[in-house]
């Protein structure tokens, strides 16, 4: 086992958390909004927060480093077009997974006070939840075309 190998494999395993937990969380988000109960939002949500946070976040960070790595070890130059467009592309992601995890966090806090209050969930809450919902598909549509970039390597 290679030094490559390990940051390869730290590399892929990266995308994997990153595109399994944008799934599930999109999943388990989607699923609680459209029970309409607001506790069991507020229950997924404090959830979605922590997965979000604790999982997302490490890879996200970790992901530049592995594929400079790579880059370097690889000796892969950074003007290649399909390196270029994967950074446009990260940097697209995460203008948009960015708000998100402060639409999320905020959704989360409307639907424990709609709980506290014995109220229904707040027109804020269903607006956060519009926008929450349309970030996710320049965002995520950005992560699985860089996972194609790095699998097909075009020479564009």
């Amino acid at each position: 086992m290679t030094i490559y190998f390990i940051f390869k494999f730290l590399h892929i395993l990266g995308a994997i958390v990153i595109l399994g937990t944008g799934t599930g969380i999109a999943f388990f988000m989607l699923m609680a909004h459209r029970s309409g109960d607001a506790a069991f939002i507020a229950a997924t949500a404090s959830i979605v927060v922590i997965a979000d946070l604790l999982f997302t976040t490490s890879a996200v960070i970790l992901q530049p480093f592995t594929g400079g790595f790579l880059m370097q070890m690889s000796s892969t130059a950074t003007n290649e077009p399909w390196i270029v467009v994967s950074l446009i592309l990260y940097a697209v992601a995460g203008l948009f997974w960015l708000p998100v995890v402060f639409m999320q966090i905020e959704m989360r806090n409307l639907a424990r006070q709609a709980v506290a209050d014995k109220a229904q969930l707040p027109p804020r809450y269903h607006v956060l939840f519009r926008r929450w919902f349309w970030f996710g598909f320049p965002g995520f549509g950005a992560v699985v075309a860089i996972l194609w970039l790095m699998i097909a390597r075009p020479s564009f």
